[in-house]
């Protein structure tokens, strides 16, 4: 269910980061927002910090959308 539009996007307010250097969060509910456009995440996956570069497509989805949290499924055939 979305978010009621009076309350407005939902976002943590970051730490200051010099430039060039990634913004760790564990917030994966965070809403991007134009003004992150262009910086580095470091996103929590419940494991480890997967890095997250914005882009101008990413405004308005989630942070945790972007940092799987389960692997890819693969069978592995048994040797006899």
């Amino acid at each position: 269910m979305p978010r009621a539009v009076w309350k407005g996007p939902f976002f943590v307010p970051l730490p200051k980061a010099a430039p060039g250097e990634a913004i760790r969060t564990m917030a994966r509910a965070s809403t991007i927002l134009p003004s992150h456009v262009g910086k580095k995440f470091l996103v929590h996956n419940g494991k480890s910090f997967l890095p997250v570069f914005v882009t101008e497509q990413m405004v308005n989805k989630k942070l945790g959308e972007f940092a799987p949290t389960r692997k890819p499924f693969s069978f592995k055939k048994k040797d006899r």
